[in-house]
């Protein structure tokens, strides 16, 4: 269905796009006062180390959800493994009480993978 492979590039693109191009750039959803990726973890209390281990996690299941275009059995596990870190991210906002909008990004990839799974399984 091409409204899966859609759902599945936007968040490919979205990831690979905030690790790799907007990783030192402030942007409004950043997580406390953080004006970067590095500021944000620390806001969050987290190691410097949990960061490399968050956006490898993430690079590679992006990576991972465009080969699921063609190797469509690997695509649950990749959409429930970043289901996870999508939650996570949304409960950090929440530890530091960031305002709602700051999960927005996270929220619309929860949504994302669950009208994925939802058109999947149907």
């Amino acid at each position: 269905m091409e409204l899966i492979l859609i759902l599945q590039l936007i968040i490919s693109i979205g990831l690979i796009n905030v690790w790799f191009f907007r990783f030192n750039k402030a942007t409004e959803y950043r997580g406390g006062d953080a004006k970067n990726m590095r500021e944000e973890f620390q806001a969050y209390g987290l190691p410097a180390w949990s960061m490399y281990l968050v956006g490898g996690a993430k690079v590679f299941i992006a990576v991972m959800l465009i080969v699921s275009i063609w190797f469509k059995e690997l695509l649950v596990y990749n959409l429930l493994a970043l289901a996870v870190l999508m939650i996570a991210a949304v409960l950090m906002h929440i530890k530091v009480k960031d305002p709602i909008k700051k999960s927005y990004p996270a929220l619309s990839i929860l949504f994302m993978i669950a009208l994925i799974l939802y058109f999947t399984m149907a």
